[in-house]
């Protein structure tokens, strides 16, 4: 250091040196150490305030899929409200059959159940829903099941009166002389029809043809007789002797004996006919009819529907005729056929399926 013309040294021994490196390193460490903890304390922050707004992000989300999720189940809950009705209308319109009969086997219809596993976790009422759909399906499916079986049942006997029910089907689906109001049908908000409860409402409709169809078939015998006096086919005419032939089946009886309906049907003529006498003729469909003749009364008037067994007449001795009787023609297409073929068909048709 200079002063004043004179030069003066200041010596830093080696220990004092040192020293000061030595303060200087751990000034130095020590803000190193502060600004890291400053750091580390930011970070800190930063990971927390990252995982506030995660969950946040999460509760917003899971909200709006609860929200999503009680959307669904309203929309669920009111296709189940649309399937019950669509249910009820065709079993009231189609079935008269017990619980037990159309069967208690359980269909396997898991995939609502699956469906709704997940929202059953958020919104336990949820599972309620998807079982309430499981059983709602399992009953079409079992109704599709009984109804194929009845008309499969009505369809054999059919066959073994000799009739194709194909023609009774096609009959029924000829559309002629319909109409009515539109009632739309279906099970979802927006106008459409399940695929399960189509084919529910196909087989149903099937059945009701079939069944219909052969209830139309003359099977109940239309005079309570012992025996069949002169029979289909060829015979002697019984005022002149001559070959003749036989279009029906002859039942003899007392006077104004009950005269019934073989087949449910609608009357189609009440009155008096060349050779028959009084008479009476019942359309049942599908080109058949029968004739009832000789008949001493009427208990039945035109256009009448009849069901299968009703009393509609006496019976007399009307027309050509040698005694109290009752003269029964099945006619098909206006061709008389045998009508002892029909009944006896038909009565072990019965006896085979009961419920046909």
């Amino acid at each position: 250091m200079r002063s004043q013309g004179q030069v003066r040294f200041i010596k830093v021994s080696t220990r004092v040196q040192a020293l000061g490196a030595l303060a200087l390193i751990l000034m130095l460490g020590a803000w190193l150490v502060v600004m890291a903890s400053m750091a580390l304390s930011q970070l800190s922050d930063g990971r927390q305030h990252y995982r506030l707004l995660e969950r946040e992000a999460k509760i917003a989300s899971t909200q709006k899929q609860v929200k999503t999720y009680r959307s669904e189940m309203t929309s669920l809950a009111s296709d189940l409200a649309r399937r019950q009705d669509f249910i009820q209308r065709l079993v009231e319109a189609h079935l008269d059959a017990p619980a037990e009969e159309i069967g208690q086997e359980r269909a396997a219809t898991g995939s609502s159940r699956e469906a709704f596993s997940k929202i059953s976790a958020a919104i336990p009422e949820a599972s309620v829903l998807a079982r309430l759909e499981a059983d709602q399906l399992a009953l079409v499916e079992r109704l599709t099941r009984y109804a194929d079986r009845r008309a499969a049942r009505a369809e054999e006997a059919m066959r073994n009166l000799g009739l194709n029910p194909e023609i009774v089907l096609a009959s029924a689906r000829s559309g002629t002389a319909e109409g009515g109001p539109l009632l739309r049908l279906a099970t979802s908000k927006d106008g459409s029809l399940d695929p399960r409860f189509r084919r529910l409402g196909t087989s149903l409709a099937r059945m009701d043809a079939l069944v219909s169809g052969l209830a139309s078939v003359p099977q109940v015998q239309p005079a309570h007789v012992a025996y069949v006096s002169s029979s289909f086919g060829y015979r002697s005419d019984p005022f002149n002797g001559s070959a003749a032939f036989h279009a029906g089946l002859d039942f003899p009886g007392p006077m104004g004996s009950p005269i019934y309906a073989a087949a449910q049907g609608t009357v189609t003529f009440v009155g008096e006919k060349q050779g028959y006498g009084n008479c009476i003729e019942i359309s049942h469909g599908n080109g058949l009819m029968t004739r009832y003749a000789h008949l001493s009364g009427f208990g039945t008037r035109m256009g009448q529907k009849v069901d299968t067994g009703a009393r509609i007449g006496a019976m007399g001795s009307s027309g050509r005729s040698t005694g109290p009787h009752l003269h029964f023609e099945v006619r098909l297409n206006d061709k008389p056929v045998n009508p002892r073929t029909f009944l006896e068909a038909a009565r072990h048709a019965q006896e085979d399926h009961p419920h046909a």
